[in-house]
């Protein structure tokens, strides 16, 4: 992720752009420092590293710093993360906030590899697989309990998306959330 910070409607925000990666922490750290005080964080992501997600949002809970998903922005996956750190938030008419069902597959070669070697490397793999889920799942249904938003979020919008695109007629693996629901889940709030 990018970050450049300038003056906006009378406000001095902190603009975040692109993945969200391993080292996003500190980097977000660092930007904050040096263009402080920042009102809002302005975010555009299609997403990334989910834990590292989580815990920016909960830096920018810490920091109190509110956030905002612009007219034409989306901020999808782990961004929605990020953004539901703020205490404050603010998703403009025509912003999206896009949803999905985490995967820890997504690294087709790797599982591919692993069915060759056989089926105790199978099942090696989905055991690692399901501990990662779970694990992750416990992760953020916590951080939405600290953040204020429902957990109802996750059962029956984030993990009822697919996790990855199957046959048929609905292949969708995400969700544009509407601005009913975004009130709904208390994901905005104001």
């Amino acid at each position: 992720m990018q970050f450049r910070a300038g003056p906006r409607d009378g406000r001095k925000v902190l603009i975040a752009e692109r993945a969200i990666d391993g080292d996003l922490v500190p980097r977000l750290q660092a930007a904050l420092a040096q263009h402080q005080p920042v009102d809002e964080i302005w975010l555009r992501s299609p997403g990334g590293n989910a834990r590292v997600g989580n815990q920016a949002g909960m830096l920018i809970r810490k920091l109190g710093i509110p956030t905002r998903i612009p007219a034409g922005w989306a901020c999808f996956s782990a961004c929605n993360f990020l953004f539901m750190g703020g205490p404050i938030r603010i998703v403009e008419p025509n912003g999206q906030f896009i949803v999905h069902m985490f995967t820890h597959t997504g690294d087709r070669a790797l599982v591919k590899e692993e069915v060759k070697k056989g089926e105790q490397s199978t099942i090696s793999l989905i055991g690692e697989i399901e501990q990662g889920s779970a694990m992750l799942a416990s992760e953020d249904n916590d951080f939405l309990i600290r953040m204020g938003v429902s957990r109802k979020l996750l059962s029956d919008v984030m993990y009822q998306q697919k996790a990855v695109e199957t046959e048929g007629e609905d292949r969708s693996t995400r969700r544009c959330l509407t601005t009913e629901e975004l009130k709904r889940y208390n994901v905005v709030n104001l």
